[in-house]
């Protein structure tokens, strides 16, 4: 099968620049390497084409004689090894883009420096202190810069020294037959440094744990589920690394009177029988204080009234929600015989000539008539 052309293979133009060519071999590499694609020949098959078609164009001398004589002026020159001037060794070149396609720390001119683990915080407050915001200290547990070596996990007075097995890279190259493999180094453990005399105080990890104190401005308007990123609090990162974040994470505890649902409020209202049915004026308590609430007449238990902008501003944005209020109408209890003989003559009044005063009643019997008498259709023989 005769070979593609090798600007096809990478997909690049026949002037590419020698970023270009870099940049589309690593895309191909990264989505047919055999370590990202394991028993996929085709993958496999893929990624040594793109690999030969890299080796080739990214070296001056292979890449003129192949513009001029295609594949018979290269034949063989493949993994022959490193160029002549201007061009580079693929072996340099693949260990360079090693790094960057499997996230290794080494390679040419690779750090060594590791960013610090993220910490996450569960904070449980009140729904008052959700809605208009506070500030809060917290106490963290969390790993710092060891003061005594200021990091280098060395003795003080002593430097560590470069690792002589994978000279400070912290990796180590393998050849495993057609492929390069990268791995830690064994000896200094992917930190590319020995430390031949360790810090008392750290015990030469360079960071000690360490519970701190923060303050932490919650704004107005959190809800649980929202995170408040404290930027560079989580765990000191190691070898001059950067410093991780601290996530607090909102809990807001369940409240007496008020159940938040996004920037509305919900509340239960009850209500004595005689209010329902005559009517009458309600204090309601809000966030901010207390507002009037008018029930009309003939009010039936389960009825909703919403009280516009009570409810809360949400730190997302947007406008207030409102307070939504469920009337629930209670039944009198621990009646004395008066009250009970009032109540009778009353129910007593209700039902004389036939007159309807309860529409829920009525409706609720109407439909059990009608599934009584379906149901006598239905057992028809």
């Amino acid at each position: 099968m005769a070979k593609r052309d090798y600007y096809e293979v990478l997909g690049v133009a026949k002037n590419a620049s020698e970023d270009a060519l870099k940049k589309a071999f690593r895309r191909l590499a990264m989505k047919y390497h055999p370590d990202r694609n394991p028993g996929d020949k085709q993958a496999e098959e893929r990624f040594k084409e793109a690999k030969e078609a890299y080796e080739v164009l990214a070296d001056a001398r292979k890449r003129a004689a192949y513009d001029q004589f295609g594949h018979a002026g290269v034949e063989g020159a493949a993994g022959a090894g490193r160029g002549g001037p201007g061009g580079a060794s693929f072996s340099d070149i693949f260990e360079d883009l090693f790094g960057d396609i499997f996230g290794g720390a080494g390679g040419r001119g690779g750090s060594n420096a590791f960013r610090g683990a993220d910490l996450q915080y569960n904070l449980e407050m009140s729904l008052e202190e959700a809605v208009f915001g506070t500030e809060v200290k917290i106490r963290v547990p969390t790993l710092v810069t060891c003061k005594a070596c200021h990091g280098s996990g060395a003795e003080p007075g002593t430097s560590p020294e470069t690792c002589p097995t994978c000279n400070g890279v912290g990796r180590v190259r393998m050849q495993q037959g057609f492929f390069s493999v990268q791995q830690t180094c064994p000896r200094c453990r992917g930190t590319g440094k020995i430390i031949a005399k360790p810090c008392g105080s750290c015990r030469g990890q360079g960071r000690v744990e360490e519970r701190r104190t923060l303050s932490v401005a919650i704004p107005a308007g959190v809800d649980s589920g929202d995170r408040i990123r404290l930027s560079g609090e989580g765990e000191a990162g190691v070898n001059g690394g950067p410093s991780g974040d601290l996530y607090v994470q909102v809990h807001v505890k369940p409240h007496k009177l008020f159940t938040r649902k996004g920037s509305d409020l919900y509340c239960e209202v009850p209500i004595s029988f005689a209010t329902a049915t005559l009517g009458g004026d309600l204090e309601i308590p809000t966030l901010k204080g207390r507002v009037a609430l008018k029930i009309p007449a003939e009010t039936q238990s389960g009825r909703l009234f919403r009280l516009r902008g009570k409810g809360v501003k949400s730190v997302h944005g947007g406008a207030e929600g409102d307070l939504i209020c469920s009337v629930r109408v209670e039944t009198p209890i621990n009646l004395t015989k008066e009250q009970k003989a009032l109540l009778e003559q009353f129910d007593a009044a209700m039902t004389a000539g036939g007159q309807k005063h309860s529409p829920q009643h009525q409706g609720w019997l109407d439909g059990v008539k009608g599934f009584f008498d379906d149901l006598k259709f239905w057992r028809k023989p």
